[in-house]
């Protein structure tokens, strides 16, 4: 039995303004009818994995979770305080396993798109007997360019690639003239960035390697405590880890490091020209997503997000443009990646679009904005059967609820009301107030806010079944 452990923290920017700080790119749809965690988590629905584990941060748990819901996965959930790069991620969740020491653990990103699942699940079968006998073993795909921000593992070509392999050199991220050589050596493949090893095995590389990782990491672990379905890792402690990638915390050192040839279609989704490159094109090698036309383009990315604005491109040649409901983006494909520079003097700047949507997702449901004025804001709020928002109160806003589907139980002070379709109440300001689904559909509502001051932050919570407390 292997035990894939999921590493679904990151909130990479890269593919901005679909991926957001609010709802990163593993969690998205890119188009493929499926976000690309819930692929990750549908390759390992088979008898040969263990439910997964799933490491992800405190913004992300219930996005996780309903995720999971969704693909009918009943793995394990734990929350990373903060991120600090993978390396202390993996070597908690070996120490979160070190009860069964000998068990073969998986670790995979939820951010690649894999195309062929069936070569996938035969490379990891290809892998199990090395870590099975004491190896670290990782994946490694033959690149097709000389790409600076991908590891590099050197291997002797006359190693039949059908069965794990040694790897003779490691090198993480080598400058572009480095990189161009290795690849034209063609002794090199891509580090994937999938890692398997036995629990005991990676515990004692870290011994090894990147000692000072194990007492803050085993710290978290030995006092996180379980909070609903998920586990918290002790933040003190987690704090005082090193942000460091387990490329360079142990992989670069090993001497006994094994590496299984990945043919399956891979490819790691940093930006979007790669997004391009790597999906279905047109005749003129323009790839369109959504509501989107091309005249005259070529070798160019039409995305669009929103379903009540059209997106036309004209002429366009290697140029990716992307639509949201408040954001587009027009770059050159091969400048896309530089798209960082600008989001942080959107942040500067104040402009919720950097990082967040309209669109808020809750563990409730989500609430949208509609409209937003001086003094008031429209919002559209979806509630999930069964699910209840907390009891709180506002200092600055009074609320006005309409119901446009579904049914609401709503608690105003010592009151409940049960309210239908096309009923409303009003919420004073300061009052005490709880929003309730009981019904069976999803619940939907308008909201209209009004007062002085609408942030989010102005939100006393008293009793709330997600454990959050205190200000939004």
């Amino acid at each position: 039995m292997i035990h894939p452990v999921i590493l679904a923290g990151g909130s990479g920017t890269r593919l901005w303004p679909v991926s957001r700080k609010a709802f990163p790119k593993q969690f998205t749809d890119l188009g493929d009818g499926k976000s690309l965690f819930r692929q990750c988590l549908g390759r390992l629905s088979s008898g040969t994995f263990s439910a997964p584990m799933v490491m992800t941060s405190e913004d992300y748990r219930f996005i996780a979770a309903e995720q999971m819901q969704e693909e009918d996965c009943r793995g394990r959930i734990l929350i990373e305080p903060e991120g600090r790069n993978t390396a202390p991620a993996m070597l908690a969740a070996a120490v979160r396993m070190d009860h069964s020491p000998e068990a073969v653990l998986l670790f995979l990103p939820s951010d690649h798109r894999i195309r062929d699942e069936a070569a996938f699940l035969a490379a990891v079968e290809r892998g199990v007997e090395a870590a099975q006998d004491g190896a670290i073993v990782t994946f490694g795909v033959t690149p097709d360019r000389a790409e600076p921000g991908f590891g590099y593992l050197e291997i002797d070509p006359a190693q039949p690639r059908d069965a794990a392999m040694t790897v003779t050199r490691f090198v993480e991220k080598p400058d572009a003239e480095s990189a161009a050589r290795m690849v034209e050596g063609k002794r090199q493949l891509w580090n994937a960035g999938l890692y398997m090893a036995r629990v005991d095995v990676l515990i004692a590389a870290f011994e090894a390697h990147c000692p000072e990782l194990l007492l803050p990491v085993r710290g978290a672990v030995q006092r996180g405590r379980s909070d609903l379905d998920f586990f918290r890792l002790e933040a003190d402690s987690y704090a005082r880890c090193e942000n460091i990638s387990i490329d360079y915390a142990v992989t670069e050192k090993l001497e006994r490091l094994k590496a299984v040839h990945l043919d399956c279609g891979w490819a790691d989704l940093g930006n979007w020209k790669a997004l391009q490159s790597e999906s279905e094109k047109d005749g003129n090698g323009n790839v369109l997503r959504g509501d989107a036309k091309a005249v005259g383009c070529g070798n160019s990315l039409l995305l669009n997000q929103d379903p009540e604005t059209a997106l036309v491109g004209v002429g366009l040649e290697n140029i990716a443009a992307v639509a949201t409901r408040d954001a587009v983006l027009v770059a050159d494909l091969d400048k896309a990646g530089q798209v960082g520079k600008v989001l942080e003097e959107m942040r500067q700047e104040g402009r919720s679009q950097a990082d967040g949507f309209l669109r808020c997702h809750r563990p409730w449901g989500y609430y949208e904005t509609l409209s937003l004025g001086s003094r008031f804001q429209v919002k559209r709020i979806m509630v999930n059967p069964g699910a209840q928002l907390s009891l709180q109160s506002h200092v600055h806003r009074a609320e006005h609820w309409v119901v446009v589907e579904g049914s609401a139980m709503v608690t105003v002070g010592d009151q409940v009301t049960l309210l239908g379709e096309n009923q409303s109440t009003y919420i004073p300001l300061g009052a005490v107030h709880r929003l309730e689904n009981p019904g069976k559909l999803p619940l939907h509502l308008i909201e209209v806010q009004s007062g002085a001051y609408l942030g989010e932050d102005d939100i006393e919570r008293y009793q709330d079944i997600y454990d959050r407390s205190g200000a939004a």
